[in-house]
This record gives structure tokens, C-alpha cells and sequence, in this order.
């Protein structure tokens, strides 16, 4: 009996011991791996000769309009914003996440000296003696992207400045989107698309390299202006950045079609409705970015005093299990140009006057379960919705549905998805 009892608690401390060199030496802390261009901040930038700081208002002092778009962008509050400040505090204010929400050196309270084995939780840190506490809310601001080693970088080579210009082609390309937005799998996390995978799903069968666009033609958009003010006018391109959590550009990126069989139903007749989602102005999957991002598709039947006698809701995203490894379950998210057909089938009553179909698309950045222990455990403050519309219509269930139908078949992003043209 002793025997019995010595090899299954042999077998337990052998178990743990596994169970613990797993998690502190195979999963990673975080949620993707470490690559070497994002594992540390930007190097500390000097300010150049002839600008007073680094300061973004001090850039706005010549690029005003370029400012005042800036100030109004999420890159610009990458930092504060409620959303990040929730799930930062949930992964435990880690340092790496920073490296691309405040992406300078001198914006980081801390200097990482060495990681250990590559493990974020064994960094060595230092406290940073250049530290602005206040460039830190800057988020990723001027300098994060034209800034390097005294020098203005940008995408013009005859710039004429007070201060030193030097062109750098990777602004006419998706290079200087690369490092943040194409956070990469570690060890024990079994996804194709990593958390922040955009550019890597840009790159996927080379979509829009193909028809001649960048990440920067949908969201820095062209624009004939000076690029500092007195100076000649060029073309250049708004410093927006709209993106996920921007309804206008979500409405951008999808295509909404509703067909039903039989188009003109009578009382008795059983009618199958199809919706249509149609990823035509993206040029990455939709939804992208946060895994926690979805869509959902939704029918609902009403009758005249809105009462709802049927209905049905379907999911699109990705479903990640983040225990004890993370492994992607599924992900149906569409590709560019890609649709897909969501159906809800009805039996029209013999008297089916005054009875409405509504159908409903909407973005959803994190699920209402999710929204609530946010608030309750980390603190979320959002204002901005977690949650939109971005496609409604009704329905008549009479004889008007085959109208109602053709007056949906208009939209210039339907005839896109089908020859593949970049929609207007």
C-alpha cells in the first residue's frame, strides 16, 4: 500500500513539475510572441536642430492641418483609450504592450535590459531617466513614425525645412505599418493570424498589392494640400487612421444584399431569406485586429404592434481557446472580396398583413459578457460604443417584399465585390 501511495505521489510532483516548467518557461505570458523589431521600444530620439521639442504641438506649429487630424485619430489616444487601459490592467499593465501604444523610448517609465529566454515576465528593468510622463500620453505620436536620430524622415525628397528632412520610401509602402499591426504566434498559441495579424492578412494572397493599393489608401485617404503651411502644394494623405472603432469605416468595408425565395410569398407560403455580407472595401479580413471583434447577422419578424414572433442571430469571427494553450478554433472571418450567406426561413400565417422582417448587421468590438467585467473588474469608461449598427432595413411581408427587395440592389459596393474594382 505504501508503494501504491509513494508512485501516484511521485506521479503528482512529476505532473506539477511539467504543469510548472510550462507555463513559466514554454507559454508565453502574453498573447503573442516576441519578435525582435517590437520586443523593444524605438531607441531614444533626440530632438532635430530646429524645432523646439518633439512634442506633437510643436509639429503642429508649421503641419497644422496634419495636427489637427492627428489629435483626432485613435493613434493619438492609443495610450488612453478606455479599451486598452481595461485590458492592459488585465494582462497586468505588462511592459511589452507599450512597445507599440507608446512606441518611444522616451515615452517608457522603464529601460528592458535583457529577456530572459524571451519571457516578458523575467525582463530586467531599469527606471528610465528620460522619461516624459506627459509625451507618454501622446500615444504614437509625430515622432513614432518620422523621427529617427536627429532627422525628419518623410516621404518627399526635395523638402525644404528649418529642420533636417531626409525622404524614406517606406512611407509610399505598408512598411511603416509592419511593426505594430503584425504581431506574430509564439510557443503554445496556435493560430494563423496572431492578435494584431492585420498586415498579415493584407499580405494573404496579395489582394490589394495587386489592384495597387496600401494599408494607407482607405485609412490615410489622398489629399492636394500643403504639407506645411506656405509650402507648395502636394499630393499627400490625411492623417486619420479610422479604423475599428469607427462606424463610418466599418459601413465602408461591407456590402449588405437580402434576396428571398419566393420573392413575392402569399399568406401559406414558406420563405427563405438570404443575406449576403460581403467583405468589398477591406482590404484584410473582416473583422480584424482584437480576436474579440465579431460581427453578428440578425432576422427578426414583427408584427404591427412590434411584437417579435420569430427570430434568429448568427455569429462571424473567431473563437480562440486561451487554456491551458491557445489554440484557434475556428475563424470564418471574410477575406477581401469574400461573402458569405447567412439564411432565416419563415411560414408566412394566412392573414400576414402588418407583419415587418428586420434585418440587422452589427460590429461588436467585444461581446456584452465581456463589456461588463470590464467595467466591474478593470475599470472600462468607454464612451464610444462597444457595439453598432452598421446595416438595418425592414421588410414588408406582403405584397411589396419584391420592391422592397430591388430597392436594396443599388448599392456601387455590390458591382465592386463582383469585378474586384476598389469601391468609390
Amino acid at each position: 500500500m505504501r508503494r501504491a501511495w509513494t508512485i501516484i505521489l511521485g506521479s503528482l510532483a512529476v505532473a506539477a513539475g511539467l504543469v510548472y516548467f510550462f507555463y513559466t518557461e514554454v507559454r508565453p505570458a502574453v498573447i503573442f510572441g516576441l519578435r525582435s523589431d517590437y520586443a523593444r521600444p524605438i531607441a531614444y530620439q533626440p530632438t532635430p536642430e530646429g524645432i523646439g521639442s518633439l512634442r506633437a504641438e510643436s509639429c503642429g506649429t508649421c503641419h497644422r492641418e496634419i495636427y489637427e487630424e492627428w489629435k483626432t485619430s485613435i493613434h493619438a489616444h492609443a495610450f488612453d483609450d478606455p479599451f486598452f487601459q481595461a485590458y492592459w490592467k488585465k494582462d497586468g499593465n505588462i511592459w511589452v504592450c507599450l512597445n507599440c501604444h507608446t512606441p518611444l523610448e522616451n515615452q517608457q517609465p522603464t529601460l528592458i535590459k535583457e529577456i530572459p529566454r524571451n519571457r516578458v515576465e523575467k525582463a530586467v528593468q531599469e527606471p528610465n531617466p528620460r522619461y516624459d510622463r506627459e509625451y507618454q500620453q501622446e500615444s504614437i505620436t509625430c515622432a513614432a513614425c518620422h523621427v529617427r536620430e536627429g532627422v525628419i524622415l518623410g516621404p518627399f525628397d526635395d523638402s525644404v525645412a528649418p529642420h533636417p528632412t531626409r525622404f524614406d520610401p517606406a512611407f509610399r509602402t505598408t512598411e511603416v505599418c509592419y511593426r505594430c499591426h503584425s504581431v506574430v504566434s509564439g510557443p503554445a498559441q496556435f493560430y494563423r493570424f496572431g492578435p494584431c495579424g492585420t498586415y498579415a492578412e493584407y499580405e494573404d494572397k496579395y489582394f490589394m498589392k495587386e489592384r495597387g493599393m496600401i494599408c494607407q489608401s482607405c485609412h490615410m485617404p489622398e489629399v492636394e494640400r500643403p504639407i506645411a503651411e506656405g509650402g507648395p502644394i502636394r499630393q499627400g494623405r490625411r492623417h486619420l487612421w479610422r479604423g475599428g472603432h469607427d462606424p463610418d469605416m466599418i459601413k465602408r468595408a461591407v456590402a449588405v444584399q437580402v434576396q428571398a425565395d419566393p420573392p413575392a410569398p402569399k399568406a401559406g407560403d414558406h420563405v427563405r431569406f438570404t443575406l449576403t455580407l460581403i467583405n468589398a472595401g477591406a482590404g484584410h479580413k473582416i473583422p480584424t485586429g482584437d480576436p474579440d471583434r465579431h460581427f453578428t447577422v440578425e432576422f427578426v419578424v414583427l408584427d404591427g404592434e412590434a411584437k417579435v414572433l420569430a427570430q434568429k442571430s448568427q455569429t462571424m469571427g473567431r473563437w480562440i481557446l486561451w487554456q491551458p494553450v491557445i489554440v484557434e478554433v475556428y475563424d470564418d472571418r471574410l477575406m477581401p472580396l469574400a461573402s458569405r450567406d447567412y439564411t432565416f426561413s419563415y411560414l408566412l400565417p394566412a392573414e400576414a398583413s402588418g407583419l415587418t422582417l428586420k434585418t440587422r448587421v452589427r460590429y461588436h468590438i467585444l461581446t456584452d459578457a465581456q463589456h461588463n467585467a470590464l467595467k466591474k473588474e478593470y475599470g472600462l469608461t468607454a464612451e464610444d460604443p462597444y457595439a453598432f449598427t452598421i446595416y438595418e432595413r425592414d421588410y414588408p411581408l406582403s405584397g411589396n417584399l419584391a420592391a422592397a427587395l430591388r430597392q436594396g440592389e443599388h448599392d456601387p459596393r455590390l458591382a465592386c465585390a463582383v469585378d474586384g474594382r476598389r469601391p468609390g
